[in-house]
């Protein structure tokens, strides 16, 4: 057996473990963000925002996808040959957890896209730490990154036309 692979059975727990790390994140989003379809739709929209009810299947999607991905990177190189790229993963995980109750849950749009660029710039930093470990648990990334994009600048225009 290859000693860079994880055997099945803890491979199998740590899929668990970033399915649950990821689901932690999706849940305090959740629940700031628990009427943020009127508060949504109660806000002045850029003409090209999406309806409020994609949001959730893209999330969704994502967040399965962060999941992968992270655990692709530790399957590969464990904790310890892993160790920079997953801390910058988690620190993209906590940064990703803190948007909707800063945008929803406090309403401070302004501090919300400060707050997404940094985000952004997370997010480019796990894909280029995961790339060197894993280019498929790199390449999971980028749809993620397009939607922080696409959330940054609706964002921005919605923090703009709001005040």
């Amino acid at each position: 057996m290859d000693s860079s692979v994880v055997p099945r059975r803890p491979a199998a727990l740590g899929l668990l473990g970033f399915g649950l790390a990821v689901l932690v994140v999706a849940v305090v989003g959740g629940l700031a963000s628990a009427s943020a379809g009127e508060q949504y739709a109660s806000l002045e929209q850029p003409d090209w925002a999406p309806p409020s009810w994609l949001f959730g299947p893209v999330w969704t999607v994502l967040y399965v996808l962060i999941a992968i991905s992270g655990w692709l990177v530790w399957r590969r190189a464990g904790f310890a040959g892993a160790r920079t790229a997953l801390i910058v993963y988690a620190v993209q995980l906590v940064l990703n957890m803190l948007w909707s109750p800063l945008f929803f849950g406090a309403g401070l749009a302004g501090l919300a896209f400060a707050e997404i660029v940094v985000l952004w710039l997370a997010v480019v930093a796990t894909i280029v730490a995961f790339a060197g470990i894993h280019k498929l648990a790199a390449g999971l990334l980028a749809p993620y990154l397009a939607w922080v994009t696409f959330a940054a600048a609706l964002n921005f225009g919605i923090w703009q036309l709001n005040g």
